[in-house]
């Protein structure tokens, strides 16, 4: 890819690709296909109808909407007319979309639907660089005249055409490298969201490290359903594959994602690790709910798998290894490859640290999970693992274009073209993050092998520092109680304290499965957790699945809740990590009994 821009990289792979299939959409009527030339047609349109609003270079629009096909076209119709993007999660309530909006200087939004626009005429009054809203879908009508409907936006484009011509390249030929493409808010974690600042030279090299690790091409069918609004989706599983000639189909929702898989049959899928979590657990609550002899069967399928992953990685399969293989496969493994569409090449997994436990369950199965690792600050990609010679355990090599190093204190630092131009109206926080050197300070705790492969272990503003002085990353611990089948969510906790601790929200579906076949009574959920039945099934999973890891690393103590971690409740971010301080704050008094009963 020769292009320095992002629109030039959209308009030279429209006349690249043009009639190869794009976009893919279901509808009742099923799914539906934009071609390249057909989306390069309605970008045009779209754009032609924002200049009409009188949006013009460094203006920025945001996009409240979940993932379709006009979430791409927006995007691409934007960037056309030199302006920024602003994403949107649209699971953010009014108040967390205002303070984006504000802060961001936003002067038009595309509102999905009536739901995303009554959250914005809640807060309009308060926005005044807000001047419109342009609504995605069809149908809907409103009194205010600031809003306006997508047809509307293409019939107004094309007056103005009337008018005086309107020609696209005329408004992006003049972009450099480096002009902002996008402000992305970060989750937020600790405090108010800061406005990374991402530039068209940023996302270009991005793109361009992706594609010379990860191959992919016309032909590779993409299945998107994590956040556009997301740094990870928004290159992995739009600009990237865009610029490679893959066709994307969007996931009419996150639960429809497995039966989208069967009627996709992706090749390629980027996920987080929850996806994955998932499926594993599933697959292991059907296998426990089988006959001895299908559990025999399972068992030894997976046996089987392990010795093929490992004389393959010594390059020294024997025949009878490979005849029980295709065995196991065919008994076992091909209706796991089946539920994931029959024609996947490879996941990729970002966003958060991967079980080795469950990517070594996959891989056993002949299923392939590229982990890799990068922040919204990095464009995101900083790592990942090469298809031919991948690490378990690690997320891989830096990318060709990228520099890594870890600092004495162990703290991940990168430099080069993927690093933010900085944090929108923060030059404090901007000169926090990146030193006089170039180098972006992570936050992570990492280490590189002898190979080069980086392995993350922690945030390190998550790391337990205990009273008795012994550093505890709390996230690996979480990984694996996490993946108990009675375990939905766990936070682990201990600063300054003496022991480790946790707070736990049960998988009640589960839980509530093993209470009624060993004849337990409860009314509620909250009666479920009390019982000491339950408390000494989840203390036993905590032991069995912590005996590896050093005795100040052991959970001693911990509170089981009845309900969920949220984005509503203000628990999780918009990209499903836990906010710790939040969460504490909450617990606070519960988190304390355990302490004292100890």
């Amino acid at each position: 890819m020769t292009s320095s821009t992002i629109p030039e990289m959209f308009w030279h792979n429209v006349e690249k690709y043009g009639k190869q299939p794009c976009l893919n959409f279901k509808s009742a009527e099923g799914w539906t296909t934009y071609s390249y030339g057909e989306v390069a047609a309605q970008v045009r349109e779209t754009a032609r109808g924002l200049a009409a609003l009188n949006i013009a270079a460094k203006d920025k629009v945001s996009i409240l909407s979940d993932n379709n096909p006009r979430w791409a076209i927006a995007d691409y119709a934007i960037l056309s007319l030199s302006a920024v993007t602003v994403p949107v999660y649209p699971t953010l309530i009014p108040k967390q979309i205002k303070y984006i909006l504000q802060d961001g200087d936003v002067k038009a939004v595309f509102a999905e639907n009536r739901t995303q626009v009554d959250k914005l005429l809640e807060i309009y009054d308060d926005l005044e660089m807000l001047t419109s809203i342009v609504v995605m879908n069809e149908g809907e009508e409103y009194e205010q005249d600031y809003i306006i409907s997508w047809e509307k936006l293409i019939h107004q484009g094309r007056e103005l055409e009337e008018q005086g011509g309107f020609r696209i390249e005329d408004h992006w030929k003049d972009l450099t490298p480096d002009d902002l493409v996008t402000i992305i808010y970060t989750s937020g974690t600790t405090g108010e969201p800061k406005g990374v600042m991402l530039t068209h030279g940023n996302m270009v090299s991005n793109v361009e490290g992706g594609l010379e690790r990860i191959k992919v091409g016309p032909g590779d069918r993409f299945l998107s359903f994590l956040p556009l609004s997301h740094s990870f989706e928004r290159m992995a599983g739009h600009f990237l594959p865009f610029t490679a000639g893959c066709a994307i189909y969007y996931a009419e929702s996150m639960e429809t994602v497995p039966e989208n898989m069967v009627e996709v049959r992706p090749t390629v899928m980027t996920s987080v690790p929850r996806l994955y979590e998932k499926m594993y657990m599933r697959v292991n609550e059907i296998v426990e709910q089988s006959s001895a002899l299908r559990k025999r069967i399972f068992r030894w399928a997976f046996k089987v798998g392990a010795k093929y992953v490992a004389q393959k990685n010594q390059e020294t399969i024997s025949s009878l290894t490979k005849v029980r293989y295709a065995l196991a496969r065919r008994l076992v493994f091909a209706k796991l490859h089946e539920r994931v569409g029959g024609a996947l090449r490879f996941f990729v997994s970002g966003g958060a640290p991967l079980s080795a436990e469950i990517a070594r369950f996959f891989e056993r199965a002949g299923i392939t999970i590229l982990e890799g690792y990068g922040l919204t600050e990095t464009s995101p990609v900083i790592a990942v693992n090469p298809l031919d010679n991948y690490k378990i355990g690690t997320v891989g090599p830096p990318i060709f274009n990228v520099e890594v190093a870890i600092a004495d204190d162990g703290e991940i630092l990168t430099r080069g073209p993927h690093i933010m131009q900085g944090y929108y109206k923060q030059e404090e926080a901007t000169d926090e993050a990146i030193d006089e050197d170039g180098w972006f300070h992570t936050g992570d705790i990492g280490m590189l092998d002898k190979d080069n492969y980086l392995s993350v272990t922690d945030r390190k503003k998550n790391l337990i520092v205990t009273s008795g002085g012994k550093n505890v990353a709390p996230q690996p611990i979480e990984g694996v109680l996490g993946n108990s089948p009675y375990i939905e969510q766990i936070m682990l906790t201990g600063d300054k304290r003496n022991f480790i601790s946790a707070l736990i929200v049960p998988n009640f579906e589960n839980l509530k499965g093993w209470a009624n076949k060993n004849g337990l009574y409860y009314g509620s959920q909250e009666e479920l957790i009390q019982l000491s039945e339950v408390n000494e099934l989840i203390r036993q999973e905590i032991e069995e699945r912590t005996q590896d890891f050093a005795r100040y690393e052991q959970v001693r103590q911990f509170r089981l809740l009845p309900k969920e971690f949220t984005i509503g409740n203000g628990d999780l971010t918009p990209s499903l990590k836990i906010k710790r301080r939040v969460v504490e704050e909450e617990y606070q008094d519960l988190i304390e009994s355990m302490y004292q009963e100890s």
